[in-house]
């Protein structure tokens, strides 16, 4: 059975058992616990956690999951998945126990023909709480499971619960017997291998405290309503249903392995590294493609930072296999046709997929040149110290900064006959986790904070009236201050406060919140901020600064009008500049977030390079049209799919409800899913002038821009500051560029000419340096602080020039350099002095610690800087005695 045919079959399953259908979210939600969406139910947390009435009693999805904690392991064993989907089942207080027992049995045992997964009822074995006989009874009961399978387990097997304080409850687990040849008998406590784990039941019930039962601490308290969490492995039951040995060797990756054969030359099941290698690309490319077509790029923290390290170990696999050329653009194609089926966005937006991994490729290939030659002067440096290890941090820092991939610096370090202070390695690597679990964990508390808005939220959303009026009526529904309700707040107190309607926009889709204020009869209230809870409640963060406000009064709610205005016009514009962007640069440039304020905009996009100053110039130019055209903004609201299909534009991560509102302007030139304010027509945006473009991560750049008022401004200041350089220069305006470029180029005749006579004046103080030259034991040696300012390069140049005039005896030079703090140096021995054993690296080491420098490079010379100028002639006199030492 095919793993697409498991998805369906699922959810048909629990459609006829009455439940609503939910489509996966994205693998990116504003969970302040969560990277990624690791489990199938977290999209119904708020349900779970009392913070929002469930809209539905029954749900079941097949959720999309990343989970990265084991990166390192994936491939190791056949066991572990970056990727993987979830199915489940979910009640929010409707049925319990027996009704998810019934239900899971029913699926697993039907028979193929009628709609099940058909596995023998024979080869079942389920496990419950060690304290949960109601459950082993219903699996006896209605499963017709005898005793002797029905094993018990403590809760760190089987109980579950968020790893904070709230819901949590026993759970039963769905085992399936592989037989004899995978492990021993005994059930699931005696060997997992054999016994397959494929559904895990979640009976939430409990309330748990700041100890978990997990631990064996009990519950706090009971759930006023009970609740049904299941999660089946859609990986390892197409295993067990397509009769393979593990989940690499399934319908949806295997095919991934067979391409990275052909485009490596080698075999999968001939060698354990190389099988190791190949499931790390089928992992990898498969949980990079869901999670680029998410909206996740390459970048150096967080998200970003997880799928560049995911992207780089292929690249890596592929090269130590063998793969001469690239290899991802090739891999994705697969992933796309696999997957698309099930995830049709990985086939409709594959090119700008394709363009993010084939960029990252790319780049980590350049990586892996420049890592290998600063591997290559870390080991230089160690055999030249007479070392024979590299040092843990200098491998954490290949790993850390550059990306470099520790096993590939152990393989690059055996082959030196070097070894790699693992240890030391593995302790940095510690350290950083620890502090990225440390900061996870202190993160774990954000939903405690919103419990004081339960009641709120269940009693219904903000009615928001700003699309139409910027003064409504409202009703002070509650108060709140230093996370509790207050009845009322006096003149003079922060108050964040809770009105049933209101006029002001709440932060949302880029567009920070309006201002404007709160009044009654001898009441004033400034509003300096409206933020949403569960994306339906209106929270104003406001100032009392006249007069008493109660819950239960009567107020006007007022949004600034000329905020209002400011904030349409850089919204409307942010959506001018989308557009002109995509009919500059084509459909892959791609929405990767913004901001927008009254007068500015900034507009991430998802995009390979620099653009070029005729590329900013058309954007500028392509928005300004649509401003001058006068396009008229017209919204409506409709269902998503009738919404993709007109061609409205969402918001990658973005999760939409059933309903959604579409911004269009200009008809086919711009149309978004959007809920912010906008301009009427577009010529009220008024000029759009772009400030620049830079980077913001990998495959990320920033377009910022002024809009209506601030545009004028800018340029108006502009203006008067080229009037300024005409006036300095003495030509007209429209002559400044050419004036400036002149003054440019005598500039550069002038440096060069300058350089020259700098040239001259160093290598004639070469002769004094050289008849200065002291007679160590058989060695003349130049030991000596450089001329001021002299550079790496100018240093370079004066040493040989020295050496050169020492004739053919023994000779020795060591310049140190001081420029802008820092303190440069070379050491250069000629073939004479090499045949008397001094080597420049070894030399190195005499005066390095005085100047807190270190550098490598061959015998004849080399180079490096150090940080501590001061420390030049100190330095000097160590090399002095050094020399002297291996002289006598």
């Amino acid at each position: 059975m095919q793993t697409h045919e498991i998805r369906r079959r699922f959810l048909d399953h629990f459609v006829r058992a009455g439940h609503t259908e939910v489509p996966s979210a994205s693998l990116i939600l504003a969970d302040p616990n969560l990277l990624f969406v690791n489990a199938g139910m977290v999209q119904f947390k708020p349900y779970f956690l009392g913070q929002e009435a469930a809209p539905y009693a029954r749900a079941t999805s097949v959720q999309k999951c990343v989970r990265t904690g084991d990166i390192d392991e994936v491939g190791v064993t056949t066991r572990h998945n970056t990727f993987f989907q979830m199915a489940g089942n979910f009640s929010f207080g409707d049925y319990f126990k027996e009704g998810a027992i019934t239900l899971a049995w029913e699926l697993i045992s039907k028979s193929q023909e009628d709609g099940g997964f058909g596995f023998d009822p024979e080869r079942i074995w389920v496990t419950a709480y060690e304290s949960d006989p109601e459950a082993a009874e219903i699996w006896e009961r209605v499963a017709g499971i005898p005793k002797e399978r029905i094993q018990f387990r403590d809760g760190k097997d089987n109980y579950w619960d968020m790893g904070v304080p709230g819901p949590g409850g026993p759970c039963s687990e769905i085992y399936y017997d592989r037989g004899p040849a995978y492990g021993k008998e005994g059930g699931p406590v005696a060997d997992e291998d054999r016994y397959l784990e494929i559904w895990n039941l979640v009976f939430m019930q409990d309330i748990r405290g700041e100890d978990s039962p997990k631990l064996g601490f009990p519950p706090v308290g009971s759930l006023p309503r009970k609740n049904i969490d299941t999660g089946m492995g859609v990986e390892r039951v197409a295993m067990l249903l397509q009769g393979v040995e593990n989940v690499y060797e399934t319908d949806l990756l295997r095919p991934i392995i067979d391409k990275a054969e052909q485009l490596t030359g080698r075999s999968y099941g001939v060698e354990h590294a190389d099988d190791v290698r190949f499931r790390v690309i089928a992992d990898h490319v498969r949980s990079s493609a869901m999670l680029i077509a998410d909206g996740v790029n390459p970048g150096n923290d967080g998200r970003g930072y997880v799928l560049r390290r995911l992207l780089r170990r292929i690249v890596r696999s592929a090269r130590l296999l063998g793969a001469e050329k690239p290899v991802m653009a090739e891999l994705m194609k697969v992933v796309s046709d696999l997957m698309s089926p099930s995830y049709p966005e990985l086939a409709t937006d594959f090119s700008r997929i394709e363009t993010v991994a084939v960029g990252e490729e790319t780049a980590f290939l350049k990586t892996l040149n420049t890592g290998e030659t600063l591997f290559e002067n870390a080991a230089s440096a160690v055999k030249s110290s007479g070392g024979k290890q590299i040092a843990g941090s200098d491998a954490f820092a290949l790993h850390d900064t550059y990306g470099f991939p520790i096993d590939l610096t152990l393989e690059m370090a055996a082959e030196a006959g070097l070894s790699v202070d693992e240890a030391g390695f593995r302790s940095l690597m510690a350290e950083q986790r620890q502090r990225a679990k440390d900061d996870a964990q202190a993160r774990k508390h954000a939903h405690a904070d919103l419990t004081v808005y339960k009641e709120l939220v269940d009693r219904g959303a903000t009615e928001f009236t700003g699309f139409d009026e910027l003064t409504s009526e409202a009703n002070v529904l509650a108060l709140i201050s230093g996370g509790v309700r207050v009845p009322a707040a006096q003149a003079g107190a922060d108050v964040e406060v809770i009105l049933d309607r209101s006029p002001m926009y709440a932060e949302s889709g880029g567009q920070i919140a309006d201002r404007g204020a709160i009044t009654a009869s001898g009441l004033k209230l400034r509003v300096n901020d409206v933020q949403k809870i569960a994306k339906k409640l209106w929270v104003h963060k406001a100032t009392v600064e006249q007069g008493q406000i109660t819950e239960g009064d009567v107020v006007l709610a007022q949004a600034d009008p000329s905020w209002r205005r400011g904030a349409t016009q850089g919204h409307s514009g942010t959506h001018m500049v989308h557009a002109a962007l995509r009919q500059v640069l084509g459909p892959n440039a791609v929405q990767a977030g913004s901001l927008n304020k009254p007068g500015y905009l900034r507009f991430d996009f998802n995009w390979q390079g620099a653009l070029s100053e005729q590329q900013k110039a058309d954007i500028e130019a392509v928005s300004n049209d649509a401003v001058g055209a006068d396009f008229p903004v017209n919204t409506f609201v409709t269902d998503l799919p009738k919404a993709k299909a007109m061609g409205a534009m969402a918001l990658f991560g973005e999760n939409y409800g059933d309903e959604v509102r579409v911004v269009e302007i200009g008809g086919p030139f711009s149309m978004e899913l959007c809920g912010g304010t906008h301009v009427e027509h577009s010529s009220q945006i008024g000029p759009i002038t772009v400030l620049g473009e830079s980077s913001v991560g990998s495959g990320v750049r920033r377009v910022e821009a002024f809009v209506g008022l601030d545009s004028y401004k800018y340029l108006a200041k502009e203006r008067a500051l080229l009037a300024g350089v005409a006036s300095s220069l003495k030509v007209p305006s429209e002559e400044v560029p050419g004036r400036v470029e002149q003054l440019v180029e005598r500039l550069k005749v002038a440096e060069k000419e300058l350089e020259r006579t700098k040239i001259a004046a160093m290598l004639a103080s070469a002769g004094t340096f050289a008849e200065q030259a002291e007679r160590v034991g058989s060695v003349r040696l130049v030991a000596a602080a450089a001329p001021e300012g002299a550079s790496a390069g100018d240093l370079r140049t004066l040493a040989t020039d020295i050496r050169g005039r020492l004739g053919s005896d023994p000779a020795i030079v060591v310049l140190l350099g001081n420029v802008d703090g820092k303190a440069p140096f070379v050491v250069t021995v000629n073939k004479a002095a090499q045949d008397l054993g001094f080597k420049a690296g070894d030399l190195v080491a005499s005066f390095g610690p005085s100047i807190a420098g270190r550098g490598g490079g061959k015998p004849e010379m080399a180079q490096g800087s150090g940080s501590d100028p001061s420390g030049i002639p100190n330095g000097l006199t160590s090399v002095r005695a050094r020399v002297a030492e291996l002289a006598g």
